[in-house]
């Protein structure tokens, strides 16, 4: 890879994420200051869908950040920023709808939710470890240790990619149940997606620039080979 080629290479992994991070900011600002018509808080439209699906052992709490949101499966809890736990917000409905349809995935068993939560420790240590390989490799010329940190990198890429199907389907459920538990009415349905498809954009994103990056190593890899 040419140096011109490598520089726009790398440009186009920052600008991705980047882009990414900025489109669902955006979004989100916008639609964090239009209310819906039932004026529930994120809060009580999380309690509303868990108990409308016979969920009672999930609890929902304030977490401190900026769509700092999320479903913890080990201890059954969704996390509301503050500004989507207090909101009445088509945004703060949006991201706490969302974060339940992760809890409904685990009261069914949804496979693939199953699967990244299992791959989480493995695709963690392969993240962190893949990196000290691949450049003690290059700079040693030690090919094995390249191939292994390639091999610990896939695990954190597969990671990425599982993640995809896990927040679509989320994102699925979370608009099913807005409208059937009435939190927000049809001609409220269009704002909704606007917000989940944002926030979808990040995981593509992050998809993108690791299956990109595995294939920048892999070529590095087999190339560094043929050299020898």
């Amino acid at each position: 890879m040419s140096l011109g080629a490598y520089i726009i290479y790398i440009a186009l992994l920052l600008i991705i994420p980047l882009w990414a991070q900025s489109k669902v900011k955006s979004t989100y600002k916008k639609y964090s200051k239009v209310e819906t018509s039932s004026l529930m808080t994120g809060a009580q439209v999380a309690r509303k869908i868990l108990d409308d699906n016979g969920i009672y052992d999930v609890q929902i709490e304030e977490t401190r950040g900026l769509l700092s949101d999320h479903y913890d499966p080990r201890h059954k809890v969704v996390r509301l920023s503050s500004s989507n736990y207090h909101g009445h917000s088509m945004a703060a409905a949006a991201v706490s709808a969302h974060e339940v349809g992760h809890a409904i995935q685990d009261a069914e068993g949804y496979g693939f939710l199953k699967f990244r939560t299992a791959l989480a420790p493995a695709a963690a240590w392969g993240n962190n470890l893949s990196f000290f390989l691949i450049i003690a490799g290059a700079i040693f010329g030690a090919l094995s240790l390249v191939g292994w940190g390639i091999a610990l990198f896939s695990i954190a890429v597969l990671f990425q990619v599982v993640t995809l199907p896990v927040e679509f389907n989320a994102s699925n459920r979370a608009m099913t149940q807005l409208v059937s538990t009435g939190v927000i009415r049809n001609d409220e349905e269009r704002a909704t997606k606007k917000v989940l498809n944002a926030a979808a954009m990040t995981y593509v994103a992050a998809a993108l620039v690791a299956v990109a990056e595995l294939v920048r190593f892999i070529l590095m890899f087999f190339v560094g080979g043929n050299e020898d």
